[in-house]
């Protein structure tokens, strides 16, 4: 239930209890009323009867001496005052009533007492209960709606808040709620999402120009240190050296790819491609050894040259696939597998699996996730998912319930 409904519901919900409390109140009070005025009637007519017996010693006033109806605690009258009693039977057109008494003549005499029926007030008591009851429900007809609508107004706002801050999350730095109407808690919100965007927004533009600038400084003392290489004697010292190097120089290849993701500075060269050989050849430069299986619809499998065609970016793709099997065979174990189904390109492997942190949160720079991943600095993911990201494709990170780690890239 959206929270527009569950404001309504509880508009809704406190109008009925409010009415009900409120009916309550009037029935009793008018409940008592009606028995007050009526003791209070009984009593002035049994006192003008107690006169004119006294007097004449004739019954007027609707008194009579020992009634048959009389209730039992005024049959047991001792004393000579006045007494009242409430009879709540019910004899014909006769309602509830109430009694009043008196004993004449001492305690041995008789009981002179009457009768005032209330059967017409409560009657109209009810009346009134079913008045109320039909004016509640139909405040509560009129009431939800501009409950909805102001409910609707309320969550209307929210959303828009939250729409920013997915926006913000998806990577979209420049996404603002900007100014909203109303200085409540929700504009409180709304001016604290944009503020900590703006915050994230210039942290984030700080360290990827930090990123860019100690990747092009780089790039210079690295090519040289690959030239002065080539004076020093061949042995195993040149041979370690000239690893080290060649390490040092991807990473930096790699630190200009990301910042230039980072920028927007990339754009892809589509073509028409058939998928299997493009990551046949992206898995055969890896060198490493992985087996490449190409299915498709209708066949257990095709030879890669009949692979389905794509339109994409082969260059990028290769990019792609490459890092993928390079992660999959440096963190997880063999063997590694690639399958290419459909646009569908699946990479896997039998090691440890993904960490829970890069499962949740995906892949984030200089960070391989846990120790038994192996080492590494981590950008070989991240570049994969933004290559993905710049081909529209869908790249996916998962654990295969019998162990390993499953990279599916969707191509569109």
């Amino acid at each position: 239930m959206s929270l527009r409904w569950k404001i309504a519901a509880l508009a809704a919900a406190t109008a009925c209890l409010v009415a009900a409390a409120v009916g309550a109140l009037v029935h009793v009070w008018t409940a008592r009323d009606i028995r007050g005025r009526a003791e209070a009637q009984a009593l002035n007519s049994l006192y003008a009867a107690m006169e004119v017996h006294r007097r004449t010693g004739t019954l007027t006033n609707g008194a009579d001496l020992d009634p048959a109806g009389l209730p039992a605690s005024l049959r047991r009258l001792t004393d000579t005052s006045r007494h009242t009693a409430y009879d709540g039977r019910v004899d014909g057109n006769l309602g509830p009533s109430v009694w009043a008494a008196v004993r004449t003549d001492g305690p041995g005499g008789r009981v002179l007492a009457v009768q005032v029926n209330m059967g017409p007030e409560l009657h109209d008591l009810q009346r009134l209960d079913v008045t109320m009851t039909v004016a509640s429900l139909a405040a509560l007809v009129a009431a939800t709606p501009v409950a909805v609508y102001g409910a609707g107004l309320l969550a209307r706002r929210l959303r828009r808040v939250s729409e920013t801050a997915g926006r913000i999350s998806a990577g979209d730095l420049d996404a603002r709620t900007g100014p909203t109407k109303g200085r409540d808690e929700v504009a409180d919100i709304a001016a604290t999402v944009d503020l900590m965007a703006d915050s994230l927004s210039r942290r984030l533009r700080t360290e990827r120009q930090f990123t860019a600038d100690v990747a092009h400084e780089l790039r210079t003392p690295v090519g040289g240190l690959l030239a002065a290489l080539d004076l020093l004697p061949p042995g195993e010292t040149e041979d370690l050296l000239r690893a080290r190097v060649r390490d040092l120089r991807g990473l930096v290849e790699d630190l200009l790819e990301i910042s230039r993701l980072d920028a927007g500075a990339e754009r892809p060269v589509r073509a028409h491609v058939p998928l299997g050989a493009v990551v046949a050849e992206a898995v055969a430069r890896t060198g490493l050894d992985t087996r490449v299986t190409v299915t498709g619809p209708g066949a257990a499998a095709r030879a890669v040259e009949t692979a389905q065609t794509v339109e994409t970016d082969p260059r990028r793709l290769e990019r792609i696939v490459g890092n993928l099997v390079i992660n999959a065979h440096r963190h997880g174990a063999a063997p590694v597998e690639v399958t290419v189904e459909g646009r569908t390109v699946v990479v896997r492997d039998h090691g440890p699996g993904f960490p829970r942190d890069i499962l949740l949160g995906g892949p984030r720079r200089f960070h391989t996730g846990a120790a038994e991943r192996g080492s590494g600095h981590g950008l070989g993911l991240t570049i994969a998912l933004g290559q993905a990201r710049l081909l529209d494709a869908e790249l996916r990170l998962d654990n295969a319930p019998d162990g390993g780690a499953v990279a599916t890239l969707r191509l569109p």
